[in-house]
């Protein structure tokens, strides 16, 4: 069925009984250069003293260059097949993300970051700049004919934008039928600065509610605090929190409650969140998600239940493909989707892995999440194309 289409011929063409592919709902690009640093302070903190400094050298379009080649190559060789992107607050580093993701294959959603919040070191852009800058990149991107790559509305978060900017872009994500991206109830001094700065608004979730940024193409990373109230305006909207148990737990956030979100049939995808979190491969945040829910369980008690291998491992392929809207698409192995697929090894010549008792498919999966990293990934297809 695939070889004509996919140009595979007789012999090279195998059975798939199970496939993998990774997506990573939630990652920054330009953070790269900080990964595994400032994990000693807390979110708001961490921002001002590493990410934006670090953020601001994107004006730099060499360093543009360099750094978003290494996390496009990087993440494709972890088995990244699809990543949403926060890119920079400048458009032509955040297109500069956008061509390398079509040079290399990859599948990818881009924000062009928005701030207008007016910052000493002048990383902010007044709120009419925004504006047109956003609907620039939008039309530069797609200018790069890419069925891979496409655009996703980018507020930073509440506390980076006025309500007039994020109005302005929910009006722009309904026009051009886009995906939104942003951050909500991270941290609880980010939730009480919210209120501070939105005080007609009960609650975070009710900030982009009223900036009409809520959808069905809506995507939420952190969502740790969430109230009951706010729970059900998001499943009112059928918007999507993405999980990132490694940053949550490195910037000592707090512990999300997937199956609390799972039960209020909210959709959870996996994010990295990298720089917040410590690590670019998807196994690594499958990992840390099942030691979260673990941990959580400690908390609760018997009467709960956390997540298994099998859960983690459909919230980073088909679970993080609803989250994205791209789920006729991707996200398994079934006919009529793109081939996104990794080939698994865990025999592979490098494997961490000691191979001494033969293993059902069902244990090979365990065993990869729990124990395997990126040396066991010897294969990465997107859309059909061999890109390691």
């Amino acid at each position: 069925m695939i070889s004509p289409k996919y140009l595979f011929i007789g012999p090279i063409v195998q059975t798939i009984k199970s496939g993998d592919r990774f997506i990573d709902c939630h990652i920054h690009a330009v953070q790269l250069p900080n990964i595994g640093l400032g994990f000693d302070k807390s979110l708001l903190d961490w921002l001002e003293a590493y990410t934006f400094p670090l953020e601001l050298q994107f004006s730099d379009n060499s360093f543009a260059e360099k750094v978003f080649e290494a996390a496009v190559k990087r993440t494709l060789s972890l088995g990244t097949t699809t990543a949403c992107y926060f890119a920079s607050l400048y458009n032509e580093a955040s297109l500069i993300l956008a061509e390398k993701a079509v040079k290399y294959h990859q599948r990818a959603f881009v924000g062009k970051l928005n701030m207008d919040r007016v910052r000493n070191d002048n990383y902010y852009e007044r709120t009419d700049i925004s504006v047109d800058n956003t609907r620039k990149f939008i039309d530069d991107l797609y200018k790069l004919k890419s069925s891979l790559v496409n655009p996703v509305i980018t507020p930073r978060f509440a506390l980076s934008c006025s309500m007039e900017l994020l109005k302005h872009l929910g009006k722009i994500a309904k026009e051009n039928n886009l995906l939104v991206q942003t951050h909500i109830c991270e941290n609880t001094g980010e939730i009480k600065e919210c209120k501070s700065l939105f005080p007609d608004c009960p609650t975070y979730t009710s900030v982009y509610e009223q900036a009409n940024l809520l959808t069905n193409k809506t995507v939420l990373a952190h969502g740790v605090f969430l109230e009951d109230s706010e729970l059900k305006i998001l499943t009112k909207y059928n918007s999507s929190i993405i999980h990132c148990p490694s940053s949550n737990t490195f910037l000592r956030s707090g512990l999300c409650d997937i199956q609390r979100l799972r039960k209020n049939n909210i959709t959870v995808g996996l994010g990295t969140d990298v720089a917040g979190g410590n690590f670019m491969c998807m196994l690594d945040v499958m990992r840390s998600a099942l030691e979260v829910s673990n941990h959580i369980g400690f908390i609760q008690g018997d009467s709960y239940k956390p997540i298994d291998f099998v859960d983690a491992f459909y919230l980073a392929t088909l679970g993080g493909a609803e989250a994205l809207s791209i789920d006729n698409q991707v996200g398994n192995l079934i006919a009529g989707k793109k081939f996104d697929a990794l080939v698994i090894d865990l025999k592979s010549k490098d494997s961490p892995l000691d191979n001494l008792k033969s293993l059902t498919l069902k244990e090979q999966l365990q065993r990869l999440i729990y124990s395997g990293d990126d040396r066991n990934i010897v294969n990465v297809y997107v859309e059909g194309h061999k890109v390691k």
